[in-house]
């Protein structure tokens, strides 16, 4: 089974990667202009549009709701490549710049996946949706807390890790959907 979450999981990050180089190539990296507060918001946004679809059961707005779940990880790697870019003031990178850097933070949350699969047995397989979609929007409340306390945590987890865990959830909701297959 462990193979098969892999190769799922490698399926939905190729279609993310794929959409990010092309809105690279259209956009540019105007997200560079963004502070981590307003990423963790844009996350914050698409998390709650799909709750707030999933709790009415419509929606008025034609956006399949996989596409905001692609959107979230696409900008927790943007957040965690903001905060790898720190000391880097341009705003203007090319993809391939980019590239190593989201695969690094792919590769690293692919890694935390792997070790919590274990650790849990695939448990995020009888999950639901709506549960995951609730998980990932109470971690973004954490980031926040973290972020308005300046970064500074007594005892718990980094920004780093919360923004891996919502991508591994918003990967799982992903396949739970079906979208490795599309």
């Amino acid at each position: 089974m462990k193979t098969e979450t892999i190769s799922e999981y490698n399926q939905v990050i190729r279609h993310c990667k794929e959409l990010f180089k092309k809105k690279t190539i259209d956009y540019g990296t105007a997200w560079r202009i963004l502070r981590l507060p307003s990423i963790t918001d844009q996350i914050f946004i698409k998390a709650q549009r799909i709750r707030s679809i999933q709790e009415k059961g419509s929606q008025k707005v034609n956006d399949p709701i996989v596409d905001e779940f692609v959107g979230i990880i696409n900008y927790c790697l943007i957040a965690l490549m903001q905060i790898s870019l720190a000391k880097d003031e341009r705003l203007e990178l090319s993809f391939e710049e980019l590239e190593p850097l989201y695969d690094h933070w792919v590769e690293a949350t692919r890694g935390l996946l792997e070790n919590k699969n274990h650790d849990y047995g695939e448990a995020w397989r009888d999950m639901r949706v709506s549960s995951m979609t609730d998980i990932i929007l109470m971690k973004l409340y954490r980031v926040k807390q973290i972020e308005d306390n300046k970064g500074v945590t007594l005892v718990s987890e980094g920004i780093e890790a919360n923004y891996q865990d919502m991508i591994n959830y918003a990967v799982f909701c992903l396949i739970k959907l079906g979208y490795h297959h599309a």
